[in-house]
């Protein structure tokens, strides 16, 4: 298991037809979303995250931002994309759910990425999961992740942000998965 932040280089986007085990990731924070369609876990781990999405039906679902270092199984793995500028992606799954997912790169000076931040820090945790890693090297300033979601009936939107001080980078992501109205 990789235990420190990978640089961005090193990131992958990937989107699995199955759960991952557990095991695979150091969870910092984790929430839980429950519906009637469906449950939802949102992590933020040392790595990145890692979403999962399960409906009552069987469907399992997961996403993953993490170091393409990490070992992660090849098996019913649906999506898997090098974190480069800007990417967006759209699949249908099983009981036409869709997945979308849209991946951008915002390259950021230390100040831009400390007012990231001290802001999200401020916007709480009643819809959100944060957490602020210690700083691992010469910058002095750790890096942040920061997953925002909405939760309705049939959809649910997640909006992550993990800063990458040594880098200067910020990854944005936002991923929708929505059922049809038939379920």
């Amino acid at each position: 298991m990789i235990s420190a932040r990978p640089k961005i280089a090193d990131l992958v986007f990937q989107f699995y037809g199955r759960s991952l085990h557990p095991e695979l990731f150091e969870v910092q924070r984790e929430r839980k979303v429950e519906r009637t369609a469906y449950t939802a876990t949102i992590k933020i781990t040392s790595t990145g995250h890692a979403i999962c999405w399960q409906q009552p039906e069987g469907l399992l679902l997961t996403e993953v931002a993490t170091s393409a270092l990490h070992d992660l199984p090849i098996k019913r793995r649906l999506m898997s994309q090098r974190v480069r500028g800007e990417h967006d992606d759209r699949i249908e799954c099983a009981g036409g759910l869709v997945y979308q997912t849209e991946l951008s790169l915002e390259h950021a000076d230390h100040s831009t990425i400390r007012s990231y931040q001290q802001e999200l820090q401020l916007a709480g945790e009643k819809h959100s999961v944060l957490y602020q890693f210690e700083s691992g090297g010469r910058v002095g300033l750790g890096a942040f992740s920061y997953i925002h979601f909405e939760s309705r009936a049939r959809t649910l939107r997640i909006q992550a942000l993990h800063t990458f001080p040594e880098d200067g980078v910020i990854l944005k992501s936002q991923s929708l998965f929505t059922l049809p109205a038939t379920v």
